[in-house]
């Protein structure tokens, strides 16, 4: 999706890059990406009511079961650019982000992802996450 804006999600949050997030080539690490896609579906989490802590202490753990990222252009320091958020329902017992990163000014289409995720008890069985999505309205 090039051309695309913060309107055209569910949720956008804003970076920019730090110069200890490159590597010796000068861009943003390839690991780096997945701590600003993380970041931002936790805001996006918070946004919406949801504490990570409050479902942990309810015996909800969140967990990320599947991750697809394809790289399309770099990052550099001082870069600025904006995670889009989209969230889908899985099934009873799974949810998944489609996620892209795009940078700031020509909104140049940097990252797509997908990452799926579940609701797990403590014990690591699973749970239905319907009340995730009903919270949501979605």
């Amino acid at each position: 999706m090039d051309n695309a804006s913060p309107d055209d999600f569910l949720f956008s949050l804003e970076f920019k890059v730090r110069d200890y997030e490159c590597d010796l080539q000068g861009i943003v690490n390839n690991s780096v990406y997945q701590n600003y896609l993380e970041h931002a579906r936790h805001e996006f989490f918070i946004a919406n009511g949801f504490s990570f802590a409050k479902l942990a202490k309810e015996g909800v753990n969140l967990v990320v079961t599947r991750a697809e990222l394809d790289y399309k252009k770099p990052l550099r320091s001082g870069d600025s650019f904006w995670v889009g958020l989209k969230l889908k329902q899985k099934g009873a017992a799974r949810g998944q982000f489609e996620q892209q990163i795009f940078r700031s000014g020509d909104n140049a289409l940097i990252l797509n992802s997908v990452f799926t995720w579940a609701a797990i008890t403590p014990e690591g069985k699973p749970m239905k996450t319907a009340f995730i999505f009903e919270q949501l309205a979605l």
